[in-house]
């Protein structure tokens, strides 16, 4: 069956809704490649959109996940509950930065977890607002929506988006927004807009994700804390994409010196099964009441068992050592590139959360088309990338970090002769 009568398929039973970066029909897949319906070898260069850190199928996650099959697949833990849950909030608890007492929950998808720490955040201040900032993703609920900072497509044409959430400005120099811009608008909001002793929560992104791989500067995320404190409001990090190794450390907020109150978790925790969480001081996790929080299929054992296996597997292999390792070689590799390709406007990017943005040549505008183009021509050459941005004018790269090194030197060929092509063409 070919790719084009699948397509064909795809649009006559599919909802239009559910876009598709490209079309590859996925038969077979090994840490960083996939083979498609018609055998056909891609590198994986999205990993299913951050979610496969530890690559597609690895050996110790796919045998925790067949040892679990032979004993149970579900109970619910809220009925039946089961040690392993238990097990990995404990892991987590440790795991996660703050010297405090944690508490977590686990649930299903990122958007989810997004979803209950606003619950628990609303629960324990008893406020309602929360502030969200542009260019952020946080899943395609409603709630997620609401904060979410990017219109198309994820907002547009689903009518009124839920009230009490406030968006400011995230600190991008590179687009004419500095951190302190970003506190003054914080500080604005206050005077203008919300009281914050309404405010329940701020929540961000360490390094923003579906917004274009920018990094909160430390001395922003010093003084947001301090914000947060001074008015009592929670700090909500969002590490769905960030989480797990991907940039250098376990968690991106590992980078910065103070850390969240809560911090929402999911992609990479179960190595492409679906499990999300959320972890946060003791006190606050528990201000719900009992019920007020899980969901039925929320810390599935398959997916438990084997987040405990990812969680093996980083520390066995020392992840975060090499995702700093390989984001190293990327960016020299990109930066060998900036003479050959003037649309080259930034190489950055912690560990392995690595991205390129382009401008026109002409111009000096975000340009979406040239990123495209350079997708475009990678993804005929075998190699699989997405692009990002509020813009659109930004390549992502989320490889596995288990990526053998012959693959990614296989890979970093195909980007630089993609690159030069699209630059050529101009």
């Amino acid at each position: 069956m070919t790719a084009t009568s699948l397509t064909d398929r795809k649009n006559a039973a599919i909802s239009r809704g559910v876009g598709m970066t490209t079309q590859i029909y996925a038969d077979r897949a090994e840490n960083a490649e996939i083979w498609d319906k018609e055998g056909r070898r891609y590198i994986d260069f999205a990993a299913g959109i951050a979610v496969l850190n530890t690559g597609h199928r690895h050996p110790k996650v796919i045998a925790a996940v067949k040892d679990q099959l032979d004993h149970f697949t579900h109970t619910c833990h809220q009925v039946v509950p089961y040690e392993s849950y238990v097990s990995l909030a404990e892991r987590l608890n440790a795991l996660l930065p703050g010297d405090f007492e944690k508490k977590t929950i686990f649930v299903t998808t990122g958007a989810e977890a997004v979803e209950n720490a606003v619950k628990i955040a609303r629960a324990a201040t008893g406020r309602s607002a929360v502030i969200a900032f542009g260019g952020g993703f946080h899943g395609r609920t409603f709630m997620g929506m609401a904060l979410t900072g990017k219109v198309v497509p994820y907002k547009v044409g689903f009518g009124a988006m839920p009230g009490d959430v406030f968006h400011v400005p995230f600190p991008v120099e590179l687009h004419g927004v500095t951190a302190d811009q970003s506190l003054a608008a914080l500080k604005k909001l206050f005077a203008a807009d919300v009281d914050p002793q309404r405010v329940a929560a701020i929540i961000i992104e360490p390094v923003q994700g579906e917004g274009g791989f920018y990094s909160a500067p430390a001395a922003f995320m010093k003084a947001l804390r301090e914000l947060c404190d001074q008015h009592g409001i929670l700090l909500i990090a969002d590490e769905v994409q960030t989480g797990f190794a991907r940039t250098g450390r376990m968690f991106a907020m590992d980078h910065h010196e103070v850390a969240a109150d809560l911090t929402t978790m999911a992609k990479s925790l179960a190595g492409g099964f679906p499990l999300a969480a959320v972890t946060g001081r003791a006190e606050i996790m528990d201000a719900p009441g009992p019920g007020g929080l899980g969901g039925t299929y929320g810390g599935n054992p398959l997916g438990i068992a084997a987040a405990h296996a990812v969680l093996d597997v980083i520390a066995e292999e020392e992840l975060c050592d090499r995702a700093n390792l390989l984001g190293g070689r990327l960016k020299q590799r990109l930066e060998s590139l900036r003479q050959s390709v003037p649309e080259i406007a930034d190489i950055r990017g912690p560990g392995f959360m690595n991205a390129v943005e382009f401008n026109d040549r002409t111009t000096g505008l975000p340009s979406a088309e040239f990123a495209n183009r350079v997708r475009l021509i990678a993804l005929d050459k075998g190699l699989i990338l997405l692009t990002c941005g509020v813009h659109g004018n930004v390549i992502r790269f989320l490889a596995p970090i288990t990526i053998q090194d012959e693959v990614l030197g296989e890979a970093l060929d195909i980007l630089e002769a993609s690159m030069l092509e699209a630059s050529a063409a101009k």
